[in-house]
């Protein structure tokens, strides 16, 4: 079915939010600390999925998927780049990192969740040079996100739990030469990356910006994503997956199968938290990595792709947009193609705006900005579109948050 979504022109002002109203809980041992509550959120029976998007103008909007709503949240500058963690999102701005809180999150527990809705709110930016890298982590209320300015080499760790105040605090700020890098999330620890191409190296950080001691070898460093297992870094020769547990930080390396020919993956997705994540093996098909099982899996594929998730469910489904707008789901065994939508986003890739492909539990969704669409994928039945949303201005930038 299609619904007609005033996503049109967004203002600065108050910002609006549902009207569905809950109770605040109370911070104590079932679901406080530790289980991502924060004060004046209220506890959810069901996560709140929403899509908050971003205009090309700056303008922010949030559609709650449960209702239908839409909600202007107010605008930021006109955006270059975004990256969320399911309930921030990080707009690369002429300004530096603006944040926007979504106000609705969920809290992994491993055997469970928790999920939560606060006022969405505008946080500020970050000041910086350059088109920053941005790591995140799963957790919203704790941990840090990482920032790198290439053009004046500050790498940034920010207390997300800070950010779920509404506040934004650096835990560190390092001078670094100028050039590409990454600040990745480690719990209370971050890795930075040092040096260049083949001599790089990722480097153990305290919260506070002191040196832990551990230096590992990641050459030609690029990408990087959170799993339950840990926090995955791409290198030319595998990839580093980090943990800390109490006051020790990790780390272990995955290396590309001996006679692997493919090119290295440099960025990842999947459904998020899962073990496995997906890449691409430039135009040699998809590589998956098995964070659980410290392993890597050369797919196949059909037709050139310009994105791919690791679904990682049961059918070890894994979702690829291809060069002509279609969403194929493939076989993670294979790489046979199981369904496939239409082209969708023809136009938006044709035009190099570049669509956004997330995959949750049940659903996946597909932003089409040059459309001026945003899709509901049932990726388990057959790649159906369930739901199709028209919107008044072009979603430059999509978030599924609330997950």
């Amino acid at each position: 079915m299609t619904a007609a979504l005033a996503l049109g022109v967004l203002v600065v002002g108050p910002i609006a939010c549902s009207t569905e109203q809950a109770a605040p809980l109370p911070v104590d041992e079932a679901s406080g600390e530790g289980h991502g509550a924060v004060a004046d959120a209220a506890e959810l029976a069901e996560p709140r999925l929403g899509l908050t998007t971003i205009d090309p103008t700056g303008g922010v909007s949030h559609l709650d998927l449960q209702d239908d709503s839409v909600s202007d949240l107010g605008a930021i500058g006109a955006p270059e780049t975004m990256t969320t963690d399911g309930r921030y999102l990080f707009a690369t701005t002429s300004a530096g990192i603006e944040i926007v809180d979504s106000g609705v999150w969920t809290w992994d527990h491993v055997d469970h969740f928790h999920y939560y809705r606060a006022e969405p709110r505008l946080l500020g930016t970050v000041e910086g040079d350059g088109e920053p890298a941005v790591a995140t982590s799963n957790l919203s209320t704790s941990g840090g996100t990482g920032l790198y300015f290439p053009d004046s080499g500050d790498a940034v760790l920010l207390d997300t739990e800070a950010l779920s105040r509404g506040e934004i605090a650096e835990s560190f700020r390092l001078q670094n030469p100028p050039g590409d890098g990454m600040v990745v999330p480690v719990g209370t620890f971050a890795l930075v990356t040092d040096g260049v191409g083949e001599s790089r190296t990722v480097v153990g950080y305290t919260a506070d910006g002191r040196r832990t001691g551990l230096v590992e070898p990641c050459p030609d460093a690029a990408g990087t994503i959170t799993t339950r297992v840990g926090a995955v870094v791409g290198c030319s020769d595998g990839a580093l997956v980090a943990s800390a547990t109490g006051d020790e930080l990790t780390v272990e390396r995955i290396p590309y199968p001996a006679d692997a020919t493919a090119p290295p993956a440099t960025a990842f997705d999947n459904r998020e938290g899962r073990p496995t994540v997906a890449g691409l093996a430039g135009d040699q098909g998809i590589w998956l990595l098995d964070t659980r099982e410290k392993s890597w899996t050369l797919l196949p594929t059909p037709t050139p792709l310009v994105h791919v998730s690791a679904v990682d469910d049961s059918d070890e489904n894994v979702l690829g947009l291809a060069t002509d707008g279609r969403v194929l789901v493939l076989n993670g065994s294979d790489g046979s193609v199981v369904a496939e939508t239409g082209p969708l986003v023809a136009s938006s890739v044709a035009a190099g705006k570049a669509p956004t492909l997330i995959a949750d539990q049940q659903r996946a969704y597909l932003s089409a900005p040059d459309e001026r669409r945003l899709y509901e994928i049932d990726y388990a039945d057959d790649a159906r579109i369930s739901r199709t949303f028209e919107t008044a201005t072009e979603p430059a930038f999509t978030a599924e948050t609330g997950r």
